[in-house]
């Protein structure tokens, strides 16, 4: 039987983008995407989304679609791929899922935790109230009120600091209450093609650090200017699409273009690192490849 999906996770720069869409080509499916920052229309080159030329060669869903003054999430993903994979049902395509979001795999995987909706009066208070507070100070102000669930998070983290904090506001109950019993699955890992992307690590690093330094030239500076004039909440997600929190920096005149471009590519190898880690512990439905060895491995037997 043919697959119901082909997965493609894996670390940034580790070519999930080609991969995914050379099996959509040979299977005539539709690519649909699994990456928390591409999502966003405001950023193509910063977050490597796939360029016309190559949306061209197969359909694309579900990249570039949000605007960065939502706060988008994984339950907001996990209904919009719902309704992706009804409409490719109807159409007759098999999904070819490719992203470096681990939740989102996870999610459609093993199914999300029914945590309240939070009213957007809570949040916008929340947030409001978390202007200018480092994650530090944030952290702090959950362990106060619920400390069952701040044990479990990063004090480096703000955006699950802030999503801690309106759950508790919200319902007067620790996050944590909530992340027991999961919804069904949208996946059946053993109907689906999967694949975790796993490059020699000193290689991935010089193309993390190459491939910024193009970003630039490719004018994703414009894009980090255009997104910083619209002074938008600096909590939202897009605001910490890799890199931009530093070339708002330079820009603002803060630090100089060099240094912005070297914490850009560290904090991207940073993430490249937690993306590993994550998958090891978190999908152990996925098969490690390396690159070279992935596409091979997917169309077996097709």
């Amino acid at each position: 039987m043919s697959p119901r999906a082909f997965l493609i996770a894996g670390p940034t720069a580790s070519g999930k983008t080609a991969l995914a869409l050379d099996i959509a080509e040979r299977v005539g499916g539709a690519v649909v995407n699994a990456d928390s920052m591409q999502v966003y229309r405001d950023f193509r080159i910063l977050t490597a989304r796939p360029a016309p030329q190559e949306e061209s060669r197969a359909p694309h869903l579900l990249f570039g679609h949000v605007d960065a003054s939502v706060n988008y999430s994984v339950g907001r993903w996990l209904a919009d791929f719902a309704a992706t994979l009804a409409d490719l049902d109807a159409r007759g395509l098999t999904p070819v899922v490719v992203g470096g979001t681990g939740m989102y795999f996870k999610a459609a995987l093993q199914g999300l935790s029914n945590i309240p909706a939070v009213p957007d009066a809570v949040r916008l208070a929340v947030r409001a109230a978390a202007q200018g507070k480092t994650p530090q100070q944030l952290y702090a102000e959950l362990a106060a009120c619920d400390p069952q669930t701040a044990i479990r998070l990063r004090p480096t983290d703000p955006q699950r600091l802030l999503r801690a904090l309106e759950v508790f506001a919200a319902t007067g109950k620790p996050l944590v209450a909530y992340q027991g019993p999961r919804n069904p699955p949208l996946l059946d890992a053993s109907a689906c093609r999967r694949v975790f992307l796993a490059p020699e690590r000193i290689a991935l690093y010089a193309r993390i650090d190459q491939r910024y330094e193009k970003m630039i030239v490719d004018g994703a500076l414009d894009e980090v200017e255009a997104l910083r004039a619209r002074r938008l909440d600096p909590t939202l997600p897009a605001m910490r699409a890799h890199g931009a929190p530093h070339l708002m920096e330079f820009l603002n005149g803060e630090i100089s273009l060099s240094a912005a471009i070297a914490r850009g590519q560290s904090d991207t190898r940073r993430y490249a690192r937690r993306q590993f880690t994550f998958a090891r512990h978190q999908l152990p439905e996925f098969e490690w490849r390396t690159p070279d060895a992935a596409f091979a491995h997917l169309c077996a037997g097709l």
